[in-house]
């Protein structure tokens, strides 16, 4: 049994002043870590509007350590959703507290959504005596659902119908598009919708879908992606799955660091503490901000490759679409990559897992003066000086008008999103990702030539890897990327030179590279390695030596066509496996449907109508994106059939679960609840119907 809680964190009034002041924010717990608001500054009557989802789970049915799992239904009508109201303190000893609520479960059974006012109330250990009436009060809604998921073949036609959406035309017409149409909120419905698309390897071209069908809806390129539609809701939802990894090893060190120095970054005049100095703030904040910013733009080659493919499509979209604006091919990644990921994780850590805990004041407005300056530098807008509001930013972010900065962000925007899975030949100029002079060794086409040494210009884009003689010249190599099959070092006692490594073709070919550094040997390698690394012939294992006197001198096999002697090390680390249960998260889905079928049959009217009439549209329908009224009413028609069946069989199941479990056995021990309640609501149906 799957239990979700949709709570929304709505609005308070009345809170206390405390110091003078009032900077609330909530915190959300069930039986865990608790999840936390966006404190709103100077208000005591702050509008929160926040949703946060919370699940429990039966082991017997599913069994993962980051859920809360429950032996027993009683157990749910005995755990509590809590509420805590607190005060974003200045002061040392952390922020204050400001009031509670606490709402049983065993509430939320009996209705499935709450909402409510609920006046504020002290600590159970609090010291002080405080009235009801002066903390003031906080409107809360809960949604409660309880899911039994079947085995996975009762699943199949919804499960089909959903996985195909990438494919429909147009994707507006698609059940994963319309189930973001009936929707009240689109995260609602992106957060199982991705995963069950992650799961099944198909979360790319149906991303790719939408995000193209957005692109051609959007008619100016500074607004593209800015709207919280189910494109960014399920991009968003997939960085947070897929790169929470990647955070961890490109953020954590630094943001740990920050937390435990404390050195002074405040830039504000108004705001300087005694005894401290302007100049040496900003110098601080300075080192931070060059140092994170540094970070990022070199973790391309780290970037998970379902990011990457993603960022590909949005790229490719984006370029088609406003052919004449060169900027948006890269403010269409931008704004996904700087303003959704590595802002957000900079400016509240905890929410990303990099910190345990909520930072302490000054170090969370250090990190907010570094998530508006990064977020900044990663928009590439043309006058980013009138992007702040406050002079002392902008007087701070001089430091970062040059040149270096925007080719910086360019270089790592270039190579994040051009290691997409499909043809790279299909947008208009190839990505150059890195070029420069290193030295190769002929590769012998000729089965007696001389094997010699020389010094060429190397060139690398996401289409081919060539060398010339000199930079601008015709090139005299050219490796297509999907004829990489590894690159990996060579021992240095192949050649007696350092530095060196190998680009591992079809047919045993391989090309001998020796770089001027260790450090450019291993960006070559791992840049060569990210932009093949989805090649669908890539070696599993290689020589780490030459091929020289007729054998190998790793293993000393004689025969050149040897299959290789060393496990390739890729040169990156693994993308993470997640952990997705697809029948759960179809059955999920099943169950928004069902909540939201009333929206459903509207929207088959709606096609109906637009189908027959095509003037002005009705208000009632205008909600809807309906593209072909057509398919759409096909695809509306095959979910309210999927969901109707899978309706029948949960009655059923609830109605044999009970006809054939004894009372007093282990499934519904004497004492159980919910057993009686289940045979009490029989008897007077039965007694009606007589």
């Amino acid at each position: 049994v799957c239990i979700f809680f949709f709570s929304r964190v709505l609005e308070c009034q009345g809170l206390p002043i405390v110091n003078g002041q009032c900077d609330p924010y909530a915190t959300v717990t069930l039986a865990g870590p608790s999840r936390q608001t966006k404190v709103k500054k100077k208000t005591n009557n702050p509008h929160f509007d926040e949703v946060f989802y919370f699940e429990v789970t039966r082991p017997s049915s599913y069994n993962k350590k980051s859920h809360f799992d429950i032996e027993d239904v009683d157990e749910v009508d005995k755990m509590e959703i809590r509420v805590d109201l607190w005060n974003a303190s200045n002061l040392k000893f952390g922020d204050e507290f400001l009031g509670e609520l606490r709402l049983p479960l065993k509430f939320l059974r009996q209705s499935s959504s709450y909402e409510a006012w609920y006046f504020l109330q002290p600590r159970d250990n609090g010291n002080k005596s405080l009235k009801p009436d002066d903390l003031g009060s906080l409107r809360l809604n809960v949604v409660y659902t309880e899911d039994h998921v079947f085995s996975s073949d009762y699943y199949s036609p919804l499960r089909d119908l959903l996985l195909k959406s990438a494919d429909v035309e147009p994707v507006s017409a698609s059940a994963a598009h319309i189930l973001g149409e009936v929707c009240r909120e689109k995260q609602e419905a992106a957060i199982p919708l991705v995963r069950l698309f992650l799961h099944y390897g198909r979360i790319v071209p149906f991303i790719s879908a939408i995000a193209n069908a957005e692109v051609k809806r959007t008619q100016d390129p500074n607004t593209i992606f800015r709207g919280n539609s189910l494109t960014s809701k399920c991009i968003d939802e997939t960085m947070k799955l897929a790169g929470m990894h990647y955070l961890q090893v490109t953020l954590k060190p630094i943001i740990d660091e920050i937390c435990q120095v404390h050195k002074p970054c405040e830039i504000d005049p108004v705001k300087l503490k005694d005894g401290e100095n302007l100049e040496n703030n900003r110098e601080n904040l300075r080192q931070y901000v060059d140092r994170i910013f540094t970070v990022i733009t070199k973790s391309g080659v780290s970037c998970p490759t379902v990011m990457c493919d993603i960022f590909f499509s949005l790229r490719e979209s984006a370029a088609k679409r406003f052919q004449g604006d060169l900027d948006v091919r890269y403010t269409a990644v931008s704004s996904f990559i700087f303003l959704r990921f590595f802002a957000p994780a900079i400016l509240s850590p905890n929410l990303f897992q990099l910190t345990p805990h909520h930072p302490d004041p000054q170090t969370s407005r250090t990190l907010t003066l570094i998530s508006k300056t990064i977020q900044t530098l990663g928009s590439l807008s043309k006058s980013k000086s009138a992007n702040f509001k406050e002079s002392y930013m902008a007087t701070f972010y001089d430091y970062f008008n040059e040149q270096k900065y925007a080719d910086a962000v360019k270089n790592f925007l270039d190579l994040i999103s051009s290691s997409g899975r499909r043809d790279h030949k299909s947008i208009e100029q190839p990505i150059l990702l890195k070029e420069g002079f290193m030295i190769k060794r002929a590769q012998g086409r000729k089965r007696f030539g001389m094997k010699n040494f020389k010094k060429r210009w190397f060139r690398l884009t996401n289409h081919e890897f060539t060398y010339q003689k000199s930079k601008g010249d015709h090139p005299l190599c050219s490796i297509p990327i999907e004829n990489i099959l590894a690159v990996e070092r060579l021992e240095e006692e192949s050649f007696k030179m350092k530095n060196m490594f190998q680009v591992i073709q079809p047919e045993r070919r391989v090309l001998y590279i020796q770089a001027n550094n260790c450090v450019e040997a291993k960006d070559w390698i791992d840049i060569l390695t990210k932009v093949s690394q989805c090649n669908k012939k890539r070696l599993t294992v290689y020589h780490p030596s030459a091929y020289l006197n007729g054998h190998w001198l790793c293993c000393k096999a004689t025969a050149d066509n040897t299959p290789g002697c060393t496990p390739c090390t890729g040169g990156l680390p693994a993308n993470i496996q997640l952990d997705i249960d697809g029948d759960r998260e179809t059955e999920r889905i099943y169950s928004l449907f069902n909540l939201y079928m009333p929206k459903l049959e509207k929207m088959q009217e709606a096609c109906g109508s637009k189908s027959v009439y095509d003037g002005p549209e009705e208000e009632e329908y205008s909600t809807f994106i309906i593209d072909d009224p057509k398919e759409t009413y096909k695809t509306l028609k095959l979910i309210i059939e999927g969901v109707g069946t899978l309706e029948q069989e949960h009655a059923q199941y609830k109605r044999d679960k009970f006809k054939k479990t004894k009372y007093g056995s282990q499934e519904h021990p004497i004492g159980d609840k919910s057993f009686q309640t289940y045979i009490r609501q029989q008897s007077e149906i039965s007694a009606h119907s007589i």
